[in-house]
């Protein structure tokens, strides 16, 4: 056997580790670039400062989640359409976060005169929520100007004529909202729809909320 085929099989080795060398780095530049993708979270606004009240009857500001990421919803506790729904979504989420994670839940009320505090206890033990998860309640105003200016939520009365049923009171977002450390705005997730595959946006949610956390 000549010099050139002993040299063959080694020359062939060599090109199989460096495909998979490059390979390798391909993965790994593929995946640094999506944490950079990630990391670029845009920022829709800034929740400005409110006082409303959780389910234990404890007045809550912005500043009681200051340094803190947190996921929000609006809901009703008798809605007949899609709160239940979300708040299950809430609820897997909620069990979903280590133990160790920082973030907070927010789940505002659409229907303060029927929604206070005892009320949301009572909805917060049918839920299994745990202390990370606050349902807020207040005055209407206080409730409208965080939801919509602050977290991009809205909710409408619904005229009496096109009400299904006495509890059919509002239209609201079915969306959760991603609030970084700095009261800022940072994701927004579709929660339901034809076209909607929760286990994706849960996916990302709990991934980008993590992203934040890390975030100084």
């Amino acid at each position: 056997m000549d010099t050139r085929t002993r040299r063959f099989p080694l020359v062939i080795l060599i090109g199989l580790v460096l495909a998979a060398l490059t390979l390798a780095l391909a993965f790994v530049l593929t995946r640094i670039e999506a944490q950079r993708r990630m990391s670029r979270l845009p920022v829709y606004g800034t929740v400005t400062d409110f006082v409303l009240t959780n389910q234990a009857g404890r007045a809550i500001t912005l500043n009681d989640l200051k340094g803190k990421v947190w996921i929000a919803d609006i809901i009703f506790t008798r809605c007949p359409g899609p709160c239940l729904r979300m708040t299950t979504q809430m609820k897997e989420l909620d069990a979903a976060l280590p133990a160790a994670s920082g973030v907070r839940l927010v789940s505002l009320t659409t229907d303060p005169d029927f929604d206070t505090p005892e009320v949301l206890t009572r909805y917060a033990e049918k839920f299994q929520a745990s202390e990370r998860w606050w349902f807020l309640t207040g005055a209407r105003p206080e409730i409208k100007r965080l939801a919509e200016e602050g977290l991009k939520l809205t909710a409408v009365d619904k005229d009496a004529a096109s009400r299904e049923s006495p509890e059919d009171l509002f239209i609201h977002s079915t969306i959760f909202v991603l609030v970084d450390k700095r009261g800022r705005l940072r994701g927004i997730y579709e929660t339901g729809g034809e076209e909607v595959d929760w286990s994706v946006s849960r996916s990302n949610l709990l991934a980008h909320a993590a992203l934040l956390e890390r975030e100084p």
